[in-house]
């Protein structure tokens, strides 16, 4: 094992031992940050509570122009894990625990080879990812800060992700009339029996566009998360309420698509349409911009060495840097298989190989 990687399993022990899960979105200045801090002496450090359990933590070295970013917080863990999900456990070929590959282990590599090299460099670390609320990247995004070009971690197997889709959440209400479930006009009065009708035309829908195609990418992804409603088999449901979301392709209009979905349901039923979260697509923008934007960021990658990757079906905060105007992709360590997985794990090949490249880009800045 080289002594870059076992400083990066050392740091991402440390990492994983502090409970940043999201929710409950009880994540402090303290605690991970303060490690961080001790981390890295020679960097100008920021830490901001956006509140709500977004914390950011803001480091640079020098006068760097390009950032990286990588949140800290994870996916609650769940009583499948074999052992304490807050202990990193080491094997022959992978490290293990809460976090290690969505996406500590990319931050513990960044502090190792902050550690080993003197180059310009700039971290931006988050905690409100997993909460659909980028509270962190919109304020720094805010800021005048004076860079342009971002790197975003995330498990993309050490390749350059250029493009992804967008993602949207909806809550959908729909409201009915109580009463006996023999009366006649049940099927029509039921807020359940109307959302039902709508999931089946949105699926029908949604069936009926995997025929597109942009960048590798197939179809449109939906699915309904949650449905609730109704009070008991002999009664009427009064109300219901439907949870959905969807990730467009970079060629879909998402305002377009709001209109369709809401459009499925019966207006004498619908209650309330409300989107909930919006991430835009990588890259983002109209079709001539977004193509502008990819075809940077594809140089960006040449120009680091970085190999490039597939587009992904998964959403990333690279996008809210491309919309705000900076050259961004994706690239970490990890497979996204095992993201949010009890005994979620990374490979100690990728691991090393990422605080390899990072060593190089940060050499190459000296």
């Amino acid at each position: 094992m080289s002594d870059l990687l076992a400083s990066t399993l050392r740091h991402l022990e440390a990492l994983v031992s502090f409970d940043t899960r999201n929710p409950p979105r009880e994540i402090g200045t303290g605690g991970i940050f303060d490690y961080l801090r001790a981390q890295l002496p020679d960097f100008r450090i920021e830490v901001t509570d956006h509140g709500a359990g977004a914390v950011s933590f803001f480091a640079v070295r020098g006068a760097p122009k390009r950032v990286f970013n990588v949140h800290l917080d994870t996916v609650p863990s769940s009583p499948a894990w074999t052992a304490d999900p807050h202990v990193l456990r080491v094997t022959a070929d992978r490290a293990i625990g809460l976090g290690a590959c969505d996406i500590k282990g990319a931050a513990a590599a960044l502090v190792a080879a902050a550690q080993v090299t003197q180059g310009d460099a700039a971290f931006l670390f988050s905690t409100d990812e997993e909460a659909n609320d980028p509270r962190c990247i919109a304020a720094f995004l805010a800021r005048d800060h004076g860079f342009h070009e971002a790197i975003i971690a995330e498990p993309t197997q050490g390749q350059a992700v250029l493009a992804h889709r967008g993602i949207s959440a909806v809550r959908m209400a729909f409201k009915g009339q109580a009463g006996h479930a023999s009366a006649e006009n049940a099927l029509s009065l039921s807020a359940l029996h109307n959302a039902m009708r709508w999931g089946t035309n949105a699926l029908d829908y949604v069936q009926a566009q995997h025929h597109l195609r942009f960048g590798g990418l197939t179809g449109l992804r939906f699915n309904i998360g949650r449905v609730e409603g109704g009070i008991k088999a002999n009664m009427i449901a009064p109300s219901a309420e439907v949870r959905f979301g969807f990730r467009p392709l970079p060629s879909q209009d998402p305002d377009a698509l709001h209109a369709q979905f809401r459009e499925f349901a019966n207006p004498d039923a619908l209650a309330e349409y409300e989107e909930t979260f919006r991430g835009p697509s990588l890259p983002s923008g109209d079709v001539a911009r977004a193509e502008e934007r990819r075809l940077a960021a594809r140089d960006l990658a040449d120009e680091l060495g970085l190999p490039i990757g597939n587009a992904v079906d998964f959403w990333t905060e690279a996008s809210l840097f491309s919309q705000a105007g900076l050259t961004a992709f994706v690239y970490g360590p990890g497979d996204i298989a095992q993201a949010h997985t009890a005994d979620e794990w990374v490979s100690l090949e990728q691991l090393q190989s990422y605080a390899d490249t990072v060593v190089r880009i940060f050499n190459s800045t000296d």
